[in-house]
Order: structure tokens, then C-alpha cells, then sequence
């Protein structure tokens, strides 16, 4: 017999466990842009650009929260589709469509805020997950979505910094991700056509690492290449914030890949331990690479934390679906392809022609699209996100065993990835990983250049002068983040000018002869 109407917290379908994990793993993921990816790519810049690159992430992730409430969450987790495939957050067409209807009733979610008191405080309604009700408001899943979506532009920054306008990447970056992230996400995240096909992203190996390395490398391509003495003397201003900025990304990830399950469970500590395996193995096989087979023989801690960026990219896609050794695996393979890469493949076209500034379509591009693939062979049946039990009429977890939890029955089968290790005369998980790794890099290579050449029509070119980017931060935002102690006398960017002289140095020899920057990613 229930008692007397009172007070009380929260509705039965919160879960308090869920709901404070997936607000703290936001926490770590926006924690890992600012400050971590911010000092990072600050640090690893000259200290011309580092007040720049400071600028326009800050710019960047606040420019896409406003986006995401106003209109583009619903874009990508909305629990409608535009077209109707996807309705109150149920896909209405897993069977009996055409390919084509399929594709476009499923292919973006309809645009709508989440201002109000019933979309911050209601339950969350997506169909990115339509086994289990969410245990939490929208308001804690729209956030965790929210920091994934700020930091892919923030990401490809790295491929076009020391050359784009302040007010171009202002343009980009909401734009970006309202028509690439947002169909991205959906399609593969919020029950859109590649995820009822089957296709695969654990969080966000093709949704956010490859697309923004497809995107940084066009977005580069566009703009041409930076000055000739800024490629040429592309040398990291501070190692040790560098470190800083590397610590923080790596713990930081344990959010990014642990959140992804949106349930406080097994599988969410899986992931977690899942990622640093790989991270570790990803830092020893590049240093190692660097010491035995690179023309100076010498372990480096840029290229360590390269390796550490293809480790962590590498287990995105299938944090919570392979096992430990299938972690080691994925470290293993995709930090040797990033490495041969990073350091041979940068000399053929089309990569030797464009400046990807500091790599990213290499450590993001490629480690996310072998990433993807590699969950398609070292998936692990055994290692299960969804198992079976009883749920209460709240939608909480009841009576279920650890027996009941990895058993089938009529009404339910564990939810788990085979690949090929484990499923040898199946290739049909790695087929669903490669159509929807193509459609991404297409989709993001064609909008972004549209976008690229709609901002450089509207601006009058989307890149600053050549005597602008002799100066640099100081040109640009009046501030230094190392200035002169010259008895408190402030130079001014004018002054700046006319001290320098610079009327845009010398002439750039060809992209080609130039290596990857000596950053990281």
C-alpha cells in the first residue's frame, strides 16, 4: 500500500547512479577541450598563434552550446526524424522500405530548442537507445552530447590554424555542426538510417575523429597553406603546458568512451579500462617506432603523445565491444598504419599538397576510420552493453541475476558486437562499418566545402592577409601570451608593423617538400 503524497527529489525513472555518472563523464569530455585541447594545441604552436588558437577554442565551444540548445540537439538526438522514420523516439522502419525512402526518412532529425521546463527536466527520449528508457532528464543527455559535439570543429582547428579569420571560424563552426555534425550523429547515434542497418560507432570514432579529419584536411586544402617560415619553424613554444594539455585529454577520455553506455554498468568500466590499455600501448609503439625506424633513431615526447592520441582515437569505435586483448590489438595496429602515415604517406599526393597544420587527418582520420573497421574483426560477443533481466514499472533494473544478465530467452538476446576473430564466415559487421566510414568522409569532405567557400564569398577570403600573419596574435587580438617585459610598455600591433617591416616574408617552397608539423594531435 503506498503512502501519502510528499515531497520528493526526483520521479521513479531517475536513476541517481546513472544520471551523476553521465553529468560527470560530460564534465571529463568537456574537460578534455577546455582547458586540455586548448593547451595542448596553444603549447604546440609558435608562440605567435598561441593566444589565437586560446581564442577560437573558447569561441568555438561556446558557439556550438548555443547552437545545441537552440536547434541542432534535436538534429542529432531529437526523438523525430524529418521525414518520420524515426517518430517519438521508436524507428517506425526497420523492415518494408526501400533503400531510398529509408535513407532520407532516417537521414537528420527534426530542429527544435530544449529551453523549456519539459525539455530540461523530462525524461530523455532518443532513438539512440530504444532497449532501456533513459534514466535521466534530457537535460543530462543533451549535455553529454553536447561536449562530444564541441570538440570534433575543435579538433580540425589543428589543420587550419595560422592562417583562418577569427570571424570565418566563428561562421564555420555553428554552421559545421548543424550540417555535418548533425547528420553524423544521427545517422549513426540517434537510430538514423546506418544505425538500423547495423553500422556501429561506440563514441564517436567516425562521428567525430575521422569527420574531423576529412573536414580539417579540406577546410586546409581551401585555405591554402600557412607562410613559408611558419612551416618551416613550426617549433612547439612550451613542452611542459604540452604535457599538461596531453594528461588532461588522456583521463579525460575516461569520461568520453566510459559515458557512452548511459548507464552506470559493467560495460562502462569496461570502456574505461578498455581506452587506457590501448592509450598505453599506443605511446609505447610510436615511441618505439620513433627510436628504431625514424631518421634521427630517438624516442620523442611529441610522438609519444601522438601515440597516445591514436590509442585513445583507435578504441573510440569499439571501447565497450572488444575485450582487453582485443584493446591491445587496436593500439597495436592502428598506431603502426597512423605512424607509416604520419611519416610517409604526408610525401604523396594529395597529403603532401595541403597543409594539414598539425596532422590531424592522420592521428584523427585514419586512426578513426581503422578504429571503426577494426571493431568489424576484434569484436567480442562475450562483452555485452545490454544484457537481459526484469525491469519495475519505473524502468529501474529489478531481480536479475548475473546468470539472468548474459542469458537469451524468447524475448531477449544480450546486446554484443561478433567480428570476423569471433564470427570467422561473417563479414557482415566490418561491410556495415565500411559503407558507413564512406558515407562520413563524403558527406564531410562535400559540406565542408561549401561551407569553406560560402564564408570565404561572405568575408572576401576566409584567410588573413600574408602581413597579418607575419604578426600574428598580436595583429589579430591586440593580446601576446608571452609578451616582452619591457618596463610594462605594452607594443601595440601597429607599432608591431612598423618594427617588422614584414610584407609577407619570403616565398613558400611547395607543400610537398614540407613534413607533417612537429605536433600532435
Amino acid at each position: 500500500m503506498l503512502g501519502a503524497v510528499v515531497p520528493v527529489p526526483y520521479p521513479s525513472w531517475l536513476n541517481t547512479g546513472d544520471n551523476t555518472w553521465q553529468i560527470v563523464a560530460a564534465t571529463f569530455v568537456g574537460l578534455m577541450s577546455l582547458p586540455g585541447l586548448a593547451v595542448l594545441y596553444a603549447s604546440i604552436v609558435q608562440k605567435k598563434w598561441a593566444v589565437n588558437v586560446l581564442a577560437m577554442m573558447f569561441a568555438g565551444f561556446s558557439l556550438v552550446l548555443v547552437a545545441w540548445v537552440l536547434w541542432s540537439y534535436k538534429m542529432g538526438f531529437g526523438a523525430t526524424s524529418i521525414g518520420g522514420g524515426v517518430r517519438n523516439g521508436i524507428q517506425t522502419q526497420l523492415t518494408g522500405t526501400g533503400w531510398v525512402k529509408h535513407f532520407f526518412e532516417n537521414f537528420v532529425g527534426k530542429p527544435g530548442g530544449i529551453t523549456d521546463s519539459v525539455g530540461e527536466q523530462g525524461q530523455a527520449v532518443s532513438a539512440a537507445n530504444t532497449v532501456i528508457p533513459f534514466h535521466f532528464p534530457t537535460t543530462s543527455l543533451a549535455y553529454f552530447q553536447f561536449v562530444f559535439a564541441a570538440i570534433t570543429p575543435l579538433l580540425f582547428l589543428g589543420s587550419v590554424l595560422g592562417r583562418i579569420k577569427f570571424s570565418a571560424w566563428c561562421l564555420l563552426v555553428p554552421l559545421w555542426s548543424t550540417f555535418v555534425y548533425g547528420v553524423d550523429a544521427f545517422l549513426l547515434w540517434g537510430g538514423g538510417y546506418f544505425a538500423q542497418e547495423g553500422s556501429l560507432d561506440f563514441s564517436g570514432g567516425f562521428v567525430i575523429h575521422m569527420s574531423a579529419g576529412v573536414s580539417g584536411f579540406v577546410a586546409a586544402w581551401v585555405l591554402g597553406p600557412r607562410l613559408a617560415r611558419d612551416r618551416k619553424n613550426a617549433i612547439p613554444n612550451n613542452l611542459v603546458m604540452a604535457a599538461v594539455g596531453a594528461g588532461i585529454l588522456w583521463l579525460g577520455w575516461n569520461g568520453f568512451n566510459g559515458g557512452d553506455p548511459y548507464y552506470a554498468g559493467t560495460d562502462a568500466a569496461a570502456a574505461v579500462v578498455n581506452t587506457n590499455v590501448c592509450t598505453a600501448v599506443g605511446v609505447l609503439v610510436w615511441i618505439g617506432l620513433d627510436a628504431w625506424f625514424s631518421k634521427q633513431k630517438k624516442p620523442t615526447f611529441l610522438g609519444g603523445v601522438n601515440g597516445m592520441i591514436c590509442g585513445l582515437v583507435g578504441i573510440t569505435p569499439s571501447a565497450g565491444w572488444v575485450n582487453g586483448r582485443g584493446a591491445i590489438y587496436v593500439g597495436v595496429v592502428v598506431t603502426v598504419i597512423v605512424w607509416f602515415a604520419w611519416n610517409f604517406l604526408s610525401k604523396v599526393r594529395p597529403f603532401s599538397k595541403v597543409d594539414d597544420a598539425l596532422g590531424v587527418v592522420y592521428t584523427h582520420g585514419i586512426a578513426g576510420l581503422f578504429g571503426g573497421l577494426l571493431l568489424g574483426i576484434f569484436g567480442d560477443p562475450n562483452m555485452i552493453e545490454y544484457g537481459c533481466g526484469h525491469l519495475n514499472s519505473a524502468g529501474q533494473v529489478v531481480n536479475t541475476s548475473a546468470t539472468d544478465y548474459v542469458s537469451s530467452s524468447a524475448h531477449c538476446v544480450p546486446f554484443s558486437v561478433a567480428g570476423l576473430m569471433y564470427a570467422p564466415h561473417s563479414a557482415h559487421q566490418l561491410w556495415e562499418q565500411f559503407r558507413a566510414a564512406l558515407f562520413v568522409i563524403f558527406w564531410s569532405a562535400l559540406v565542408t566545402f561549401i561551407l569553406m567557400k560560402l564564408i570565404g564569398l561572405v568575408l572576401r577570403g576566409a584567410r588573413y592577409k600574408d602581413e597579418i600573419l607575419e604578426i600574428g596574435d598580436l595583429a589579430i587580438h591586440d593580446e601576446e601570451a608571452f609578451p616582452d617585459e619591457t618596463l610594462a610598455e605594452r607594443v601595440s600591433s601597429s607599432s608591431a608593423f612598423e618594427m617588422a617591416g614584414l610584407t609577407g616574408g619570403a616565398k613558400a617552397p611547395p607543400i610537398a617538400s614540407d613534413p607533417p608539423a612537429a605536433g600532435a594531435q
